[in-house]
């Protein structure tokens, strides 16, 4: 198992929040480097079983030697399926810690960096067709900026979805380094923090995050068993939004806004904690990456 792959984040609190069955059967749908899978392994006994997920084909390095894990090199929004597949219905309990790695940002060659020069790539699973480059390549400039403004929360997005249909006229943006000369005129405040946020929404477009993490829980309410449990570990407050309300609502239907119209809700899920759990200071300090990271715990009514 490689530590330094990815240090996974809040991870006393995702192994009490999984309130562990040694017998059970759980879903880590993010493997990664196995930081988590591992945790979860040792306290499952010779009977346990975990179903890993990761789409990232390099995260296979990471798997350790051991007959109650099972690796499914597939996207977690097709998990119900996979795990048919493999004769579970119902698990006792899931983890997702969504989105990059810390492996994925450190290999320059896969583009989800700012501090490497290589294709703007950002393909989770290789297999897919759909890169950044061709993103900023062949949107809209209405596509563009509503993109960046959802997804990367950037100021001027507007400014910067305009910058790029001009440029791109007349420059390549096929690299990382191409692509941030291009649209320099357009960065504003902190250069660091402007194209990690622009990074952050071409990321997020290219892998369907948004897409995934929907598809994911509309399969949770048939997969999880009663009394079971679901701890979701977002790093944006767009993905934080969609997992509250869904586990609020118990589905993704937005209801009628309007004080006069009483829609019954069956109440599917119940909070294990009534906020998200956030790092310590000291787990911010030793991991960066886990000052963003909201932990939510819902349990199977």
């Amino acid at each position: 198992m490689q530590s330094a792959y990815h240090i996974p984040v809040l991870l006393r609190e995702v192994i009490e929040a999984l309130d562990i069955r040694p017998d059970g059967v759980y879903v880590d749908c993010t493997f990664g480097g196995g930081g988590h899978s591992k945790a979860i392994l040792e306290k499952l006994g010779p009977h346990g079983r975990l179903i890993a997920f990761d789409q990232d084909e390099d995260a296979r390095k990471n798997l350790p030697a051991d007959d109650r894990l099972l690796f499914v090199p597939e996207n977690f929004r097709h998990v119900q399926r996979f795990l048919r597949l493999h004769k579970i219905q119902k698990v006792d309990g899931l983890l997702a810690d969504l989105g990059v790695s810390s492996h994925q940002l450190d290999a320059g060659e896969r583009g989800f960096s700012t501090r490497f020069d290589a294709a703007l790539d950002m393909r989770m699973d290789r297999r897919s067709s759909l890169t950044a480059w061709e993103i900023v390549e062949t949107y809209s400039e209405q596509a563009l900026h509503k993109l960046f403004e959802q997804f990367g929360e950037v100021t001027n997005a507007k400014t910067l979805a305009r910058t790029i249909l001009q440029v791109r006229q007349s420059h390549s943006l096929r690299t990382i380094e191409g692509f941030k000369q291009a649209i320099h005129e357009a960065v504003k405040g902190n250069p660091n923090k402007y194209f990690a946020q622009v990074f952050q929404a071409l990321r997020m477009v290219v892998n369907d995050e948004i897409g995934a993490l929907q598809d994911l829980l509309t399969q949770l309410p048939a997969l999880i068993k009663t009394g079971g449990r679901v701890v979701i570990i977002t790093f944006h407050s767009g993905e934080d939004r969609v997992v509250k309300q869904f586990f609020k609502r118990g589905s993704l239907e937005e209801l009628p806004d309007n004080p006069f119209i009483s829609v019954p809700v069956e109440q599917l899920w119940k909070w294990v904690y009534k906020k998200p759990l956030v790092a310590s200071e000291l787990e911010q300090q030793q991991n960066p990456r886990s000052r963003s990271a909201k932990l939510r715990v819902a349990e199977k009514c």
